[in-house]
C-alpha cells in the first residue's frame, strides 16, 4: 500500500484518537468490535461511528463482518500513527520520497527543521513474497500466535538495539536515532549498495575490510545471517557501511556455524564473479596445495575467539540463552575459586576413605543377615505347603460327598419349581378368557339360563 502523507493534513484529533483505541483493541483482538472501540475512544453522542467511516474511507481501517461487527488497523493506519508520534517529538518535520523497497520493509527519506535529512524505514512484514517470516526469523520466540503488525513493531525494535550498540563500538553502521512502534529513523547513508558497483579501484582491501567485519561481529558473539552485495553500501571513497540487523544472532545459535560460512560464501561467490578475483593458488600446482590454499584464505569458525564484552550478552541475541548465561557465570565464580577448593579437597579424601571402609564393613553385616533371614523363610514355605497338601487331600473327600448329596436335593427342588410353572401357566389362561367365552364355544350365554329358571318357576 502506497504512503500518501497528504491524507494527515485532513485527520483531526478524533481521528487519531479512534486508530488508537483500535489499536489498543488489537492487543486482545485480531478484529476489534466496535462496541469496544466506541468505549475506548470515548467520544460523545456517537462520534465513534463517524469518524469510523471516514478513516474507513482514506483505507486506515480494514471493516470485517464474518463473525461480527469489527474494525483492524491496515499498515497504512499504523505508519500514520507511527509518523504522528515522531513529529510530535520532533524528530522530524517532513517526509520526502521513497528512496527503498525490500521484501521486509519501505524506506522514505525525512527532514529535520535544520534541513538535515535523515532515513526513515517502516517495517512491513507478511508481504506476499515473504510471508515465511515466523520459521525465517526469530521474533517470536516462545509465543504461538501472532500478528503481522506485531512481528513488524518486534524487528524495528530489534534493529533499532543492534544499531545502537554496534555504533558504540564503531562498527560501520548508520546512526540510530530513534524508533516508534515499526519505524526506525536512522542518518542517511550517502552511498550505493554493493550490488551497483561494476567497478572498484582496490577490491582486495574492500574484499579484506568485507570480510574483518564479519570476522570482528563473531568476535563480538553475533552473525549477521544476510551478509551479501545487498546489504553493504559502499561511498565514492570506498567507505564501507552495513544495513539491515534484525536477523542477526549469537555464535551460541545452534546453527551459527552455518549462518557464518554463508555469510562468507556470499562475499567471497560475489568478489569472485564481478570482479574477477582468485582465491587459490595456480592450477599447475598438486590438488592439495589448491585445497590448502584456499581453507588458509577463508576463516574458520571455529577459529574465532570470543571477547569478553560480548554483544549477544548484552541484547539477548538469538540463540544466547539465559541458561548459557547462567553457566558462564558459574564458570567465572569458579575460576575464582579454584584455589580454594583444592585444598579443601586434600582434607576431604582422607575423610572420605575413612567413610567408604566403614561402610563397606556394614555392608558386609547386613548380607550376612539378609542370607540368615531367606534360609529361615525357604525352611518355613517347605513345611506350610506339605501341610496345604494334606488339608487339601482332605477336603477334597469332603466335597465329593456333599456334592452327591446336593445333586439329589437340587433334581428335588427342580422338579418343584417346573410343576408351580406349569400350573401358574394354566391358571393364567383360565383368568385371561374373555366375557364371551359362552359364545365363542357355543354354549348359551346367562340371558338363556334365566329365562329357563323363570319357565321352571
Amino acid at each position: 500500500m502506497k504512503l500518501d502523507v497528504n491524507v494527515l493534513r485532513y485527520l483531526s484529533k478524533d481521528d487519531f484518537r479512534v486508530l488508537t483505541a483500535v489499536e489498543m483493541g488489537m492487543r486482545n483482538h485480531e478484529i476489534v468490535p466496535s462496541e469496544l472501540i466506541d468505549r475506548i475512544a470515548g467520544l460523545k453522542h456517537g462520534g465513534t461511528y463517524k469518524v469510523l467511516k471516514n478513516l474507513l474511507k482514506y483505507k486506515l481501517l480494514h471493516h470485517d463482518r464474518s463473525k461480527y461487527d469489527g474494525f483492524r488497523l491496515t499498515y497504512l493506519g499504523y505508519d500514520f500513527l507511527a509518523i504522528k508520534t515522531l513529529v510530535n517529538r520532533g524528530v522530524f518535520t517532513g517526509v520526502g520520497r521513497q528512496i527503498g523497497v525490500g521484501k521486509e520493509s519501505d524506506i522514505f527519506e525525512v527532514a529535520q527543521e535544520d534541513g538535515t535529512v535523515l532515513a526513515m524505514k517502516l517495517h512491513r512484514l507478511g508481504r506476499t513474497s515473504f510471508r515465511a517470516v515466523k520459521s525465517k526469523r526469530d521474533y517470536l520466540r516462545h509465543r504461538s500466535s501472532f500478528s503481522w503488525l506485531y512481528l513488524s513493531r518486534l524487528a524495528a525494535l530489534k534493529e533499532f538495539a543492534f544499531m545502537k550498540a554496534l555504533e558504540e563500538h564503531d562498527f560501520p553502521v548508520p546512526k540510530a536515532i530513534d524508533c516508534n512502534r515499526h519505524c526506525v529513523i536512522m542518518s542517511l547513508v550517502q552511498g550505493y549498495p554493493m550490488v551497483q558497483v561494476k567497478q572498484l579501484q582496490n577490491p582486495e582491501t574492500i574484499f579484506e575490510k568485507i570480510i574483518g567485519i564479519v570476522v570482528r561481529l563473531a568476535e563480538h558473539g553475533l552473525i549477521h545471517c544476510d551478509f551479501n552485495e545487498f546489504n553493504i553500501m559502499i561511498d565514492d571513497d570506498e567507505k564501507i557501511t552495513m544495513i539491515d540487523f534484525p536477523q542477526m544472532v549469537s555464535v551460541s545459535h545452534q546453527n551459527a556455524q552455518m549462518y557464518f560460512d554463508r555469510d562468507i560464501e556470499c562475499i567471497f561467490k560475489f568478489f569472485r564473479k564481478r570482479f574477477n578475483m582468485s582465491f587459490q593458488e595456480a592450477r599447475d600446482e598438486s590438488d592439495e596445495a589448491e585445497v590448502e590454499m584456499d581453507e588458509n584464505s577463508r576463516p574458520s569458525f571455529y577459529d574465532i575467539t570470543k571477547d569478553a564484552n560480548a554483544l549477544d550478552r548484552e541484547l539477548e541475541a538469538s540463540g544466547f540463552t539465559k541458561k548459557e548465561q547462567n553457566d558462564l557465570d558459574k564458570f567465572i565464580e569458579g575460576g575464582l575459586e579454584k584455589s580454594k577448593d583444592s585444598d579443601e579437597d586434600e582434607e576431604s579424601d582422607d575423610e572420605e576413605q575413612v567413610v567408604e571402609s566403614n561402610e563397606e564393613g556394614n555392608l558386609n553385616e547386613m548380607k550376612s543377615l539378609q542370607l540368615q533371614e531367606e534360609e529361615q523363610k525357604s525352611s518355613d514355605g517347605v513345611e506350610a505347603e506339605v501341610e496345604l497338601d494334606d488339608n487339601e487331600k482332605d477336603e477334597s473327600s469332603e466335597d465329593e460327598e456333599n456334592e452327591a448329596g446336593r445333586d439329589e436335593e437340587l433334581d428335588k427342588k427342580l422338579g418343584k419349581q417346573r410343576r408351580r410353572a406349569m400350573a401358574a401357566a394354566r391358571g393364567g389362561r383360565k383368568s385371561q378368557s374373555s366375557r364371551n367365552t359362552y359364545k365363542d364355544k357355543g354354549g348359551r350365554s346367562q340371558n338363556s339360563k334365566i329365562h329357563t329358571n323363570l319357565s321352571g318357576w
